[in-house]
């Protein structure tokens, strides 16, 4: 952003990302970002919830980022969870296009090494999509509901290609449960069934991982 005022950023949600958007809520009241001119397309968003329900995506990002920056609201974009599922893909394929891709793409990975909701598959997925979630992204994510029962099994998703076509890629991981993602990931071998491992691929990918996450790195290290 301080290079380009006006940056196009691929954004996530989840526990990866938390600490960097409370430092970037305070780069910006400390007057060191200036977001006005920042544009923002999240990566993903439960099927059959609304911007307004307490666990969308919608309303994750706004509680920890953009209501507390100075960020236009007509800026930020999160895939639609409600309506005609295949044609709020095409419209949000063809808004990240129509604002000439992504400069910056920041994200996390699953512990079974999916990016986005993009799941493990039997081939990479291209534009935005539905997806099923798997069980161990269901377990993975239940602690944010009140019960297991109530986390969505499907899910609106950018898709491999529209994250592999943005400019820059970085990556954040921490703990033992993101070690196998990690090391699969970066040194295992490129495979649809590691989404994540897509990234060795990137002309300019970025990893920053704690001990803990490349604790099963050491042979290539």
């Amino acid at each position: 952003v301080l290079d380009k005022p006006n940056a196009v950023l691929g954004l996530p949600t989840g526990s990866s990302p938390l600490l960097t958007y409370q430092e970037l809520v305070r780069l910006n009241h400390d007057g060191v970002i200036d977001f006005s001119q920042v544009t923002t397309y999240n990566l993903d968003e439960y099927m059959g919830l609304d911007g307004t329900h307490p666990q969308s995506y919608r309303r994750f990002m706004n509680e920890n980022l953009f209501d507390q920056i100075n960020i236009k609201p007509e800026n930020t974009h999160v895939p639609s969870g409600i309506g005609d599922g295949a044609a709020n893909a095409r419209d949000y394929e063809a808004a990240i296009n129509a604002a000439g891709g992504i400069d910056l793409h920041f994200m996390g990975v699953g512990r079974n090494g999916h990016i986005g909701f993009n799941e493990p598959d039997e081939y990479f997925s291209k534009g935005t999509h539905c997806v099923n979630l798997t069980e161990s992204t269901i377990e993975a994510n239940k602690r944010f509901f009140a019960s297991e029962d109530e986390v969505p099994r499907r899910a609106y998703s950018m898709g491999i290609h529209t994250i592999m076509t943005a400019k820059k890629v970085l990556v954040v991981a921490s703990g033992e449960d993101k070690a196998w993602a990690i090391r699969e990931s970066c040194f295992g071998p490129v495979t649809p069934k590691v989404p994540g491992s897509i990234l060795q691929l990137h002309n300019d990918a970025i990893v920053i991982a704690d001990a803990a996450a490349l604790s099963l790195c050491g042979d290539f290290l």
